[in-house]
């Protein structure tokens, strides 16, 4: 499965964070991450703390892959709203959801302030960095002067975020795919 190049600390976290976004944190056991990145036993413990260490730096690496997925979005080129909507419209697997948004409905990771850590960080990154977009947007007047950079920015967590859930919970990607148009209808550019 892995790569035969990959270190076993590696080959860990990357099992960890399949397995926490297919089962969550209480369905990841020691067991099945060490199957699944074809690690003996004992591996973890001589590499990590435990399951908790190993967690975190799983959800770490999730956090920061996320980040960097957006950020060439956001970053990239065209007008703020041509990022918000490349953020919107960019490939993902949606009936599989998000795997950060995915550790949020886990009750284990929500009660642990370090677990949770890098998800609270990673939700409010995205949110701000949309909202600096929705004002940078709104200078070039772009977007109406009252929008509400911070309230466009949650807007647009909550329209993904709950267009996994409608897509999940239908069986098909129409659902995110109709949230989405829906809330780029309603930022779509003021026309004098």
């Amino acid at each position: 499965m892995y790569s035969d190049l990959m270190s076993t600390p590696e080959r860990l976290i990357e099992s960890t964070r399949e397995l926490l976004w297919e089962r969550g944190y209480v369905g990841t056991s020691p067991k099945a991450i060490l199957e699944r990145a074809e690690a003996g036993q004992g591996s973890m413990y001589h590499h990590f703390k435990g399951k908790p260490d190993l967690a975190l730096a799983a959800i770490r690496r999730t956090a920061e892959e996320l980040r960097a997925t957006a950020e060439g979005v956001f970053g990239g080129p065209g007008t703020p709203y041509e990022r918000i909507e490349a953020y919107l419209l960019r490939e993902r697997d949606v009936l599989r959801g998000c795997p950060i948004g995915r550790l949020t409905m886990d009750p284990d990771v929500i009660a642990s302030d370090e677990l949770r850590a890098p998800v609270d960080e990673t939700i409010a990154w995205v949110r701000g960095r949309i909202a600096g977009l929705v004002e940078e947007g709104k200078q070039q007047g772009q977007f109406a002067p009252g929008l509400d950079g911070e309230e466009i920015g949650a807007a647009v967590l909550a329209t993904v975020q709950g267009g996994y859930v409608l897509a999940r919970a239908s069986g098909s990607p129409a659902a995110f795919d109709a949230g989405v148009r829906g809330l780029l209808s309603l930022l779509a550019p003021r026309t004098p």
